[in-house]
């Protein structure tokens, strides 16, 4: 088994490990990313061969379209005023408070709107996203409004970033499902997560950013000597 192929089934034994956590008759948010997709996967198998039943909440298009495909049933939040349980997976994770970086999948905004409707928010991950120090290898997505982006990246850009336009396929600005542009922003090493949250959301023309803080209540780690289970400290 190559290096690659174990890492994908150490995530897919994560993904199961977290599923574990979901209960016939809630509410569950459903996460974007190729790590989320795999819990998704295993919620499927759990309803075709357990008989769980549960309402999915979807953070994208993607992962609705997965989840339908498996016929589990979704809602939104025309219906539904609480979330049970959402997992999902995330580019970086600080121990301790379990601060996180998400994103890059391009469903930041969708995500933290759910994860904050959330009881709980259990997040999939293998062990290169524990990586110290925290924002030094990933950088922060930021989802910015279309119109006078130029003068958001300025002042992205002042607040010691280096910025980047996200590309789609296509090499043309990437567009989210809520029809916005993604800002990568390369801070370094960030020492205070939350402190930069805070700084980057007061902005004109951000929308939200790719800093989840004091929204993860579990990590479940894959890595060569297992799985392991975190919780916010």
């Amino acid at each position: 088994m190559t290096t690659a192929d174990r890492v994908q089934e150490l995530k897919r034994l994560a993904a199961e490990k977290a599923v574990e956590f979901i209960q016939t008759g809630m509410i569950v948010g459903l996460g974007t990313g190729s790590t989320a997709k795999l819990a998704i996967d295993a919620i499927g198998r759990r309803q075709r061969e357990e008989g769980l039943k549960l309402i999915g909440i979807p953070t994208s298009e993607a992962s609705a379209a997965q989840a339908l495909s498996l016929g589990i049933p979704l809602a939104d939040f025309a219906t539904i005023t609480r979330i049970d349980l959402t997992i999902d997976g995330a580019d970086a994770v600080k121990l301790g408070r379990l601060d996180l970086i998400k994103g890059l999948g391009g469903a930041l905004l969708r995500e933290k709107i759910i994860a904050s409707a959330s009881d709980r928010m259990v997040v999939i991950v293998d062990g290169g996203k524990l990586a110290t120090p925290f924002g030094a290898k990933v950088p922060v997505p930021v989802e910015i409004v279309r119109f006078g982006w130029q003068a958001t990246q300025r002042k992205l850009d002042a607040l010691g970033a280096t910025t980047v336009m996200r590309a789609g396929k296509d090499g043309q600005p990437f567009i989210t499902d809520g029809g916005n542009y993604i800002i990568d922003c390369g801070f370094g090493p960030i020492e205070d997560p939350g402190a930069l949250d805070q700084s980057i959301r007061a902005l004109v023309g951000v929308i939200e950013t790719g800093l989840f803080i004091d929204l993860a209540t579990e990590v479940v780690v894959a890595r060569d000597g297992g799985i392991e289970v975190f919780e916010r400290g």
